[in-house]
């Protein structure tokens, strides 16, 4: 059973690396990196940016920010972070901060630690200096309110500051989280067994008249009991019609003898996701017309894994999907992608360009005919080797054999 390691498994060296491959890349812009505001406390659990966080290993720190100043005098402020001021007063409900000091350096790696009250004046030099800004968060879509934040506040230092051009590097970081280090690849993997258990406890407690929420609910705890700290997004579990919907989250309704039931649900162990679906027999086999339209989709799967290695692109992935689907007769039945980049996000940054070694996505295809009560998903996570791939969460059951075995009494 995993458990949370007892040291990091990302050590503050391997953030420390990640940095300065981010400084060296900016090729002398100046770039920032913010972790955000989050919601409210009683909304939910503050979480950083998920590329703050891959740059620092700070998860919870509302307001704070990474400053890349390449053409610093001093080194030790090239890479600089900035957090928000300690309040006593507002600790007492939010949670005790740590004072600027050598103990908070260390922790953090960083050489230099200071309060997000002298970003104006740090940037203006900066800027002046550089004349090139680098935009590292993604884009806003032209629909938003707002541009993205640190493009927000380039264009007001070009107000004050002449002479200053903004770069598109938002592919940076893309490209650097995309491609998962051995340390994170091993948390995925935990994140993985701890799934597992969560299907464990789905074969066993899936029957007629049970509740999709009781399903769920046994999922959950298992992942908590193996060490995840829980799940890394809501959970779909949805029985006949409800099956057919692909962003079914009500997971209220009775589970009922002879239908299907899809559950794709996924633990996050250490801040990495996994992301599975498997789709049950409610009564514990598959009838024929089920077995199927299962067989069409676990097919389709498997030609798109084999199709995911270094080099192929995922419309090369899901070509491979669609054509096994569309020889049987069910393509208007694929309403959906592929699958997509996973990590820190379920659905992950996703770079420019082809599938490389150490990428992890998900391979998802599904067939949804409401007029039939039936809807068929299956999802593993998948990494991409060098001589291929190699599937982190095969040992859930998706065979039409394993699955009808592992639900048997």
């Amino acid at each position: 059973m995993p458990t949370k390691p007892s040291k990091p498994l990302i050590t503050t060296a391997e953030y420390a690396e990640r940095r300065q491959r981010v400084l060296k890349s900016l090729s002398g812009a100046v770039g920032i990196v913010f972790a955000g505001d989050g919601p409210p406390p009683a909304i939910g659990v503050l979480k950083s940016e998920p590329s703050f966080t891959y740059l620092t290993g700070l998860d919870t720190e509302a307001g704070a920010a990474v400053v890349f100043d390449p053409a610093a005098d001093d080194p030790k402020r090239r890479i600089m972070l900035l957090l928000k001021p300690v309040d006593p007063e507002m600790d007492r409900w939010d949670g005790y901060r740590e004072m600027i000091g050598e103990p908070l350096r260390t922790r953090t790696g960083f050489a230099t630690v200071m309060r997000v009250t002298h970003l104006a004046r740090m940037l203006g030099t900066a800027a002046r200096r550089a004349k090139r800004l680098a935009c590292l968060h993604p884009f806003s879509p032209y629909t938003a309110a707002s541009p993205s934040p640190d493009l927000a506040l380039f264009r007001k230092l070009q107000e004050k500051v002449p002479g200053l051009a903004i770069e598109d590097r938002t592919m940076l970081l893309a490209e650097l989280r995309a491609i998962k280090s051995a340390s994170e690849i091993e948390l995925m993997k935990r994140a993985a067994a701890a799934t597992a258990m969560g299907y464990r406890q789905a074969f066993e407690v899936l029957r007629p008249s049970v509740g999709e929420r009781e399903v769920q609910h046994a999922m959950e705890r298992a992942y908590i009991d193996a060490g995840a700290e829980g799940v890394a997004y809501g959970s779909i579990v949805g029985s006949g019609l409800n099956a057919t919907v692909l962003h079914y989250h009500d997971n209220n309704a009775e589970c009922q003898a002879g239908e299907l039931l899809v559950i794709d649900s996924g633990a996050q162990f250490c801040g990495y996701a996994c992301d599975v679906t498997r789709t049950l027999p409610v009564s514990g086999k598959f009838t024929n017309e089920q077995r199927e339209l299962y067989t069409v989709v676990l097919k389709s799967q498997l030609a798109a894994i084999r199709a995911a290695k270094p080099g192929a692109h995922m419309w090369e992935v899901d070509r491979a999907a669609r054509a096994v689907i569309d020889k049987a007769g069910l393509g208007d039945a694929y309403i959906h992608g592929i699958g997509h980049q996973l990590g820190l996000e379920v659905h992950d940054v996703t770079p420019d360009g082809p599938l490389r070694p150490g990428m992890v996505i998900t391979i998802e295809p599904g067939v949804y005919l409401p007029e039939r009560r039936t809807g068929i998903r299956i999802e593993d996570d998948i990494l991409i080797t060098r001589s291929g791939n190699t599937n982190l969460t095969a040992a859930i059951p998706k065979s039409i054999e394993d699955i009808e075995a592992a639900m048997r009494p």
